[in-house]
């Protein structure tokens, strides 16, 4: 276990760091209300991918089993994330999502070399200018809170958690960012 902030418990989890340092953590989470949850050409289902699978490709293991939690409250299956995550050329994803993820790999990882390439496959695919646009926030939210919550030395795996319910998994689709924010006492 790594100890970083000597001010945080043991094993923290994010809303610890959010409570521990709420100046701009009500803004945070009604950005990500913004981000994932307004209506988008991309499902809520398919961004929280999104954010599952560029956590993975930054090896931030509480974002990747929260939204990786998150996608499977809306529709999407965990064996598919798993496998995207393993090999995203042979995962069983949609093949009109497949150069979204490839799009957000790339930002991900070597954003200096994206190319009009990528951004004319996701064009190819059907998707909008709009949807491209979403997907490019969806992984800069991430790239963000990866960096907050390896930072800060957040713990929680969700890997430990038990499988959501479905009564647990239809409140998920019901509840906004914002509202667990609330629930933890940010403003």
């Amino acid at each position: 276990m790594k100890r970083l902030f000597p001010s945080l418990p043991d094993a923290p989890h994010l809303g610890d760091t959010l409570q521990r340092f709420p100046d701009a953590a009500a803004t945070i989470m009604q950005l990500a209300d913004q981000i994932l949850l307004r209506d988008s050409a991309l499902s809520v289902g398919e961004r929280e991918l999104i954010a599952a699978y560029v956590s993975g490709l930054n090896a931030c293991a509480f974002c990747f089993g929260a939204h990786k939690s998150a996608a499977e409250a809306f529709g999407i299956d965990g064996d598919l994330i798993e496998a995207l995550m393993a090999d995203p050329d042979t995962a069983p994803v949609d093949d009109r999502l497949k150069p979204v993820l490839a799009y957000v790999a790339c930002l991900t990882r070597t954003p200096a070399q994206m190319t009009e390439a990528h951004a004319q496959a996701v064009y190819d695919a059907g998707w909008p200018e709009q949807a491209l646009y979403d997907a490019v926030q969806v992984c800069a939210l991430f790239s963000f809170m990866n960096r907050i919550v390896e930072g800060t030395g957040v713990s929680f795996d969700f890997a430990d958690a038990p499988p959501m319910t479905d009564a647990q998994k239809a409140a998920r689709r019901e509840r906004r960012y914002s509202d667990w924010g609330k629930q933890i006492g940010l403003d």
